[in-house]
């Protein structure tokens, strides 16, 4: 499983990262200050760490050089959102560079990023009964396979990587189809049924009042 490391003083932007991580599948370790980071990395070993600047005892630049180091992967949390400060912190070399306040859809997609760069993301999912593979672009059940189109395996595997989570259908489209959503398309919903019915999956994929759809459960990846 992958183990990423959120070095947060603020508890509940901490908590809040570290429930909807746990619910994507990865498994957290949360450091209130530098210090205890710096400890963490040195006995336990982690395949991200999320960084906030603005951290006691030691900071957030301090800790990137300890990072590069033992070549750990950085996406730097901070409120500091000035040009100059995202130079710096990609110039020391971390992978990322996330602004406060920020959508947890974005945080999950640039954790994924990040972790495909370093070939660490989970490629098999199972969700259910439905086992998917990202590599092979294959849907099982049972062993039997499931035939989805391109875009409705796009858009399971986007549900699979940020379960129990809803997500606007503005989001769903930009991420799937790749371009700007308008409004007024039925291309997301439309999908989301033939998904469903695919899958057999009446209540797994509930949809969320005002913002998009969600799928619910737990995974195993």
């Amino acid at each position: 499983m992958i183990k990423i490391l959120i070095a947060e003083d603020e508890e509940p932007i901490a908590n809040l990262i570290k429930i909807n991580l746990r619910r994507a599948g990865y498994q957290c370790v949360w450091a209130a200050d530098g210090k205890q980071a710096a400890d963490l990395m040195d006995r336990e070993k982690f395949d991200l760490m999320l960084l906030d600047v603005m951290l006691p005892q030691i900071n957030g630049y301090e800790l990137m050089e300890y990072a590069s180091a033992i070549e750990l992967p950085v996406i730097f949390l901070t409120a500091l959102g000035s040009t100059e400060n995202k130079v710096k912190g990609l110039k020391m070399g971390a992978d990322d560079y996330l602004t406060k306040p920020f959508e947890i859809v974005e945080l999950l997609a640039r954790v994924e990023a990040v972790l495909r760069r370093y070939h660490k993301t989970e490629s098999v999912f199972e969700v259910f009964d439905v086992v998917i593979n990202a590599d092979s672009r294959s849907v099982t059940r049972n062993g039997e396979p499931i035939s989805l189109t391109m875009k409705e395996f796009d858009l399971l595997l986007l549900l699979a990587r940020n379960r129990n989570i809803a997500l606007y259908r503005e989001t769903i489209y930009e991420n799937v189809w790749g371009g700007e959503y308008m409004g007024q398309s039925r291309t997301v919903d439309l999908h989301i049924q033939r998904l469903k019915k695919k899958l057999n999956w009446d209540t797994e994929i509930s949809a969320v009042y005002k913002v998009g759809y969600r799928l619910e459960g737990e995974t195993h990846s």
